[in-house]
């Protein structure tokens, strides 16, 4: 399987923002894991970031047909992005959601994603291993 992780607004900053919720290791580090992880299982990850909404957008419409999936976090734009959440509904590549924190037990804007119910799943609150879970969902 080939594989597209997409991170959104703020994720460049992993490792240096907010340690206590996001961790230590920067997303180079994660992305690097995330490799080695899915090749050990013999499948392909290839990574796109961004913080802009419409360049969200369009990696994922031009993930149609490149890939198997999507593992998706869009950070903020989780909670209000309609343009993300329409991207998702017109591709029929499968995608994951993911977050690193439990944003179930953050502040209560956080406990919304408009995302959600254009997507095969959703996986939060394990660090980075949300990433390697939602990998996971697919490989099985």
């Amino acid at each position: 399987m080939n594989i597209l992780i997409v991170n959104g607004v703020n994720l460049n900053l992993t490792g240096r923002r907010e340690q206590s919720v996001y961790g230590a290791r920067t997303l180079d580090e994660i992305n690097n894991s995330l490799k080695t992880y899915a090749a050990a299982r013999g499948h392909e990850v290839a990574f796109f970031t961004s913080n802009l909404e419409g360049e969200l957008c369009t990696a994922i419409q031009e993930a149609e047909g490149k890939y198997d999936g999507i593992v998706l976090n869009a950070g903020a734009y989780s909670h209000y992005s309609y343009a993300i959440r329409d991207a998702i509904a017109a591709v029929t590549v499968p995608v994951v959601e993911v977050h690193m924190s439990n944003v179930h037990a953050r502040e209560d804007f956080r406990k919304t994603s408009v995302l959600t119910a254009v997507c095969k799943g959703e996986i939060l609150g394990f660090g980075e291993d949300s990433y390697r879970l939602a990998l996971e969902s697919f490989f099985a």
